[in-house]
């Protein structure tokens, strides 16, 4: 009892999964007439859909609605579970090619930072440009800083600087409630 059950939920779910589509497939087609396009590629014209559905049941294959722009939507016969699987095949080989680019954050609190630390920061910097990832910087202002916004562009100017031979500014420093933005990406020669 329960391997039987097991197997009709694994059959209903493969079922409803392959029923949630964007193409309308077989007694789904609520069109009249449907310009019908056979396996090999040729047009066996416009059809009413009980003639359609009929062609695509001798050859024991599916109908489905392709396109439902126009008059008569247009309707290919075809095996649907081996497009819907071909399909997906090409979705994941697509997403897979996918280069991901993260942001990546280096925080500065206060302006009072050293030549020093700057350079630490800028190491940082040029590591995660090198490894292709976009990097936001931000110098957060504190207190009496808040004032003196003119600072923390100095401090921009000069990361910018030390790493202007790895990226290219994507958006210059911009200030922004209590912090100066900016956004460094890298050079695409690099």
């Amino acid at each position: 009892m329960g391997i039987l059950c097991s197997r009709l939920c694994y059959y209903f779910r493969r079922c409803f999964t392959i029923a949630i589509k964007e193409f309308a497939i077989n007694t789904d087609i609520k069109f009249k007439k449907v310009l019908v396009i056979d396996t090999d590629g040729s047009s066996l014209g416009v059809l009413p859909i009980e003639k359609a559905l009929e062609a695509a049941y001798a050859k024991e294959l599916d109908l489905v609605c392709m396109s439902q722009k126009g008059d008569t939507p247009t309707c290919k016969i075809m095996d649907y579970g081996k497009f819907h699987f071909e399909q997906m095949k090409r979705e994941k080989e697509s997403r897979k090619n996918q280069k991901v680019i993260e942001i990546k954050e280096i925080r500065i609190v206060g302006t009072g930072i050293d030549d020093h630390d700057i350079d630490t920061k800028c190491s940082h910097i040029i590591r995660f440009l090198t490894k292709g990832n976009k990097v936001k910087i931000t110098v957060r202002l504190r207190g009496r800083e808040n004032g003196h916004p003119d600072q923390a562009f100095d401090v921009m100017k000069k990361i910018a600087e030390r790493c202007e031979q790895y990226c290219t500014i994507e958006k210059d420093a911009k200030l922004e409630g209590r912090n100066v933005l900016m956004f460094l990406a890298p050079k695409s020669g690099k």
